[in-house]
């Protein structure tokens, strides 16, 4: 816990802020005291990025006061929030993919020498020590994009961590990390915390949060609705603030743990044998079955996200055969494996979607062709997008929106809608629920359900427990790209998963 008379180095009062007619923040109250902790938890939509966004000097017309350090301020924008010693690492990752390691954690301060050429090697030099504090051992001249998800999030995370920011804001920030890379996060929180720095911690993993944070605020529908010292409360008090009554279904498996029920008469629809790709993934063989949702669980590196990519072509294995409905398919593009009938939700919503277009246009995106074969029908399309909104439960409604205005859930959902508009043989979804809510996540497993009634076949493929246990029919645990257990007809919990893998 923090001193209990250190000062606030940011409070804010009163803040609220609306997007058109929508109302994100109500009246908002929060503090940050110096060399804590404090995390943010609600569900999507609920206001806590919006908030953190006026702190970073995103958002800002807003109503309210903010001070830091006692004296009011009203950022301009984010360099005037920098400027302030605030630094953010957002959901979405802000990395150059074609430059390298080095120069992104060097970014906006790139070192130079005397005669104002780039100082290549202590570049190399400072990013290497950076990373290191974090115990990653990367090559600082690797091309960011040839990067995994997780070690992307990494790298960002240390470059703002280290950029000398004394506020420093993470938003899901564990969200593609395995429990080692938590670990070794976590470590370098706390010693950034002994050194008197402020950090603000969003999270929807519950137990990061309890294990991490001194305090805790839950938002819900714009509000801060309490701020308790993270030793006085547990999981299922976050829960209750969170989304208040009937979440006993949510509970089973956020606190204990599911029965698997597979499906082992039902028709194979695909088919995988003894796939090999040197480097990720050795001699894989699976079978998804219609009607039953089949989970590939692993920590990150355990190459189960390549696995997903290969079976939508975006990658290639060296050697196997995958078969659909028993026929043999060559999936050499992503076109192949459209055409095939299998769809893919990449773990990164920036692979399929287009914040600054309204959200009707990235769900109808894919069946242009079938609205209209010569002119566009924005009518039609509307509404088909409007049909999917209300299914799928994504707020606000309003498909005109762009959608960049959406939460990250909300926009999580518009990229599972975008499959929904033409259904497929074979679904995979890779981390379909990351940086999404209990509540939300619970719309995500009735819309799969929806879709298994339909006898398609759909693997989830993650590295978060809670989104295998929440979904899966049966398990399958990959550790150093092989497939090492199977779960099926049993009762699995979180620790069995992970004492597994």
């Amino acid at each position: 816990m923090p001193d209990p008379i250190a000062p606030e180095v940011i409070a804010l009062s009163g803040v609220t802020k609306s997007f058109g007619g929508v109302t994100a923040l109500r009246g908002v109250d929060f503090s940050l005291a110096a060399g804590e902790i404090h995390g943010l938890v609600g569900e999507n939509g609920a206001g806590k990025s919006t908030l953190m966004k006026i702190i970073a000097g995103v958002h800002t017309g807003y109503l309210g006061e903010m001070r830091i350090d006692r004296q009011p301020v009203h950022f301009a924008s984010p360099r005037d929030a920098r400027a302030a010693g605030i630094g953010m690492v957002h959901q979405e990752l802000a990395i150059m993919p074609d430059l390298s390691v080095a120069e992104n954690v060097h970014m906006g301060a790139l070192p130079l020498r005397k005669s104002g050429l780039l100082d290549w090697p202590g570049m190399r030099r400072g990013a290497a020590e950076h990373l290191a504090n974090l115990g990653i051992d990367i090559d600082p001249r690797t091309r960011m994009g040839d990067l995994p998800l997780g070690l992307q999030q990494l790298v960002e995370i240390a470059r703002v961590l280290f950029s000398g920011a004394r506020i420093i804001i993470l938003d899901e920030p564990t969200s593609a990390l395995a429990p080692p890379e938590v670990e070794r996060l976590f470590s370098v929180l706390r010693r950034l915390r002994d050194a008197g720095r402020s950090i603000i911690f969003i999270s929807h993993f519950l137990d990061d949060v309890l294990a991490i944070c001194d305090r805790v605020t839950v938002f819900r529908n714009g509000h801060a609705i309490a701020t308790e010292p993270c030793p006085r409360i547990n999981k299922r008090w976050i829960i209750d603030r969170m989304i208040g009554a009937g979440h006993e279904a949510l509970e089973e498996t956020y606190l204990t743990g599911i029965t698997l029920r597979s499906k082992p008469d039902a028709p194979v629809v695909l088919q995988v044998e003894h796939l090999d790709r040197p480097g990720t993934y050795q001699d894989v063989s699976l079978r998804a079955r219609a009607g039953e949702v089949l989970g590939i669980y692993g920590f990150l590196g355990s190459g189960q996200l390549e696995l997903a990519h290969t079976l939508f072509g975006r990658l290639r294995a060296s050697r196997g055969r995958i078969a659909l409905d028993g026929k043999p398919v060559r999936l050499a593009s992503t076109t192949q494996a459209r055409r095939a009938g299998i769809a893919f939700l990449p773990e990164s919503r920036r692979m399929m979607l287009f914040g600054s277009e309204p959200v009707f246009k990235n769900v109808t995106i894919s069946i242009l062709d079938r609205i209209g074969r010569v002119w566009l029908r924005p009518r039609v399309e509307r509404k088909i997008a409007a049909d999917h909104a209300a299914r799928l439960r994504i707020r606000p409604p309003d498909v005109q929106r762009a959608l960049r205005t959406l939460s990250g859930g909300n926009q999580q959902k518009v990229a599972l809608a975008k499959w929904l508009t033409h259904l497929p043989r074979v679904l995979v979804l890779s981390e379909p629920t990351r940086g999404m809510d209990v509540g939300a996540k619970d719309d995500v497993t009735k819309i799969v359900r929806g879709l298994v009634r339909q006898d398609i076949a759909v693997i989830v493929v993650s590295a978060e427990p809670e989104t295998i246990l929440s979904l899966a029919d049966r398990i399958l645990v990959m550790k150093k790209g092989r497939i090492v257990r199977e779960f099926a007809d049993e009762r699995v919990s979180k620790d069995r998963l992970l004492e597994a893998s």
